[in-house]
């Protein structure tokens, strides 16, 4: 386990994440706390599904219709 303090993995970020690639845990840390652990992203190789929400919400009948009282706080009243 690689632990670095804030300043050095800014300066030297490259490196670390060519460890953090390589399999090495890398833990970046502030004042001898630490505060992150850098690890490789791996992309979700199954594709995303929709309709989880189907029949489950409802959209009312007058979601479109024009609404005087908002225009009127975002224009004033007419004149």
């Amino acid at each position: 386990m690689q632990i670095t303090n804030l300043h050095d993995a800014k300066a030297k970020l490259s490196h670390l994440i060519r460890c953090a690639l390589a399999g090495e845990d890398v833990i970046i840390a502030k004042a001898g706390e630490p505060m992150v652990r850098l690890i490789p992203f791996q992309q979700e190789l199954t594709p995303r599904q929709g309709g989880q929400w189907k029949g489950k919400i409802t959209i009312a009948d007058n979601f479109d219709d024009f609404d005087a009282d908002l225009e009127e706080m975002f224009y004033g009243k007419p004149e």
